[in-house]
């Protein structure tokens, strides 16, 4: 089973809201996930990002790979490198 972070949009039309979740990577976008680890509103100014740092450590330390984006993201937070 191959585990990825990555998001799940929930906003409305034009307006992006999305959940950072671990999810099998054979499952759709807005489909199943495992656990919801934060989200990210990029509407608001400045950028609203809340991710639990512990939990993406520990899914990352289990094998779990971040799409481009989230990597991005825990990047800004400060939570990986």
């Amino acid at each position: 089973m191959a585990v990825k972070i990555r998001l799940k949009r929930i906003g409305a039309k034009k307006t992006p809201f999305y959940r950072v979740v671990v999810a099998d990577s054979r499952y759709p976008r807005n489909g199943r996930f495992i656990e919801e680890i934060g989200y990210y509103n990029p509407m608001t100014d400045p950028v609203d990002i809340n991710i639990d740092a512990e939990a993406a450590k520990k899914w990352i330390s289990n094998g779990a790979q971040p799409t481009d984006t989230v990597r991005a993201l825990l990047k800004k937070n400060g939570i990986t490198e």
